[in-house]
């Protein structure tokens, strides 16, 4: 399969990597030059759960242009790039190209149905990678839990199916949902609550978690979005949001967010998309979030003292 890869940060450079190496030609496509030349001079060096490789097949632009026509394209930029990623996609899509979104956040689908003309949309969840690029063309990540597939009006098809058996050879654990929406919703919490609160405080989320403080701020953080997400109308899996937090938290105690990279980095976070989001929706329920209105004020005062 012919696959571009829109987004070669830490987690879309764990996606070019591996389904480069297991056959795929794959294209890598970022704005972060550094990055791609590493890649192109050297390979792109893999460590971390899915062990040690270097991979040296996988072809770099800062256009997605330059790729061509393509049976797949992952869209793995921030959230607040989708719309701009879609727009790119001009000189890549076929009628029978399939485009898979995999951002943290809600709304992706809806901001790529905006500005791309396409029927064959698909939408991913990530859980437990906790990716980071620690040099140009150098990814680590620190778990490989799942990578969750739904076609965005939902249902079950053929194509999703052929496309999760790509990514099932290149490695990954891949399930397909009939309902992606609620996978979505259920991996947001997860953001919402430990990367919230990790972002905010600079902790790692193990640190989030034995802080007794920073713990009733995450679980609260978490709580304000479940609520949302049943007024949304949202078929939970569970119906403790704190223990699914925990669950989700346990298994990489060591990990960082990548909001708290971003702000380290001084890069602009996703703040928006995620702690930001949940006042908007419950507004629309009659709800409020104050917790989460105050962590996205928290992380916007860090955002604006590298802005200026």
């Amino acid at each position: 399969m012919k696959i571009v890869i829109v987004g070669a940060g830490a987690m879309g450079s764990v996606y070019a990597a591996l389904l480069a190496d297991s056959g795929n030609e794959v294209w890598a496509i970022a704005l972060w030059k550094e990055h791609l030349d590493a890649i192109n001079d050297h390979g792109l060096q893999v460590s971390g759960a899915s062990g040690e490789r270097m991979v040296r097949n996988i072809q770099v632009s800062t256009r997605a242009a330059d790729a061509g026509p393509c049976d797949l394209v992952v869209i793995a930029t921030k959230a607040s790039a989708v719309g701009a990623a879609a727009r790119s996609l001009t000189n890549n899509l076929t009628d029978e190209t399939l485009v898979l979104t995999i951002q943290n956040g809600l709304g992706a689908g809806e901001r790529i149905s905006k500005n791309l003309d396409s029927a064959n949309i698909l939408l991913g969840v990530a859980g437990g990678f906790g990716a980071s690029v620690p040099e140009p063309g150098h990814v680590h990540h620190n778990g490989m839990e799942l990578i969750r597939l739904g076609e965005m009006h939902g249902g079950m098809s053929e194509r999703l199916e052929r496309v999760a058996r790509v990514w099932q050879a290149a490695g990954f654990n891949v399930k397909t949902f009939a309902d992606i929406n609620q996978l979505i919703w259920e991996k947001f919490i997860c953001n919402v609550g430990l990367s919230g609160a990790a972002a905010a405080f600079d902790r790692t989320l193990g640190e989030v978690m034995e802080d007794p403080l920073l713990w009733q701020i995450a679980s609260k953080l978490a709580i304000e979005a479940f609520e949302t997400g049943k007024a949304e109308g949202v078929h939970f899996s569970f119906s403790d949001p704190v223990q699914y937090l925990k669950d989700f938290g346990g298994k990489m105690p060591g990990a960082r967010p990548s909001m708290l990279f971003d702000l380290k980095a001084q890069r602009l976070t996703e703040v928006d998309a995620i702690n930001g989001m949940v006042p908007r929706v419950a507004k629309a329920h009659g709800l409020t979030a104050p917790y989460n209105e105050v962590i996205t004020a928290l992380i916007k005062a860090k955002e604006s003292e590298f802005q200026n």
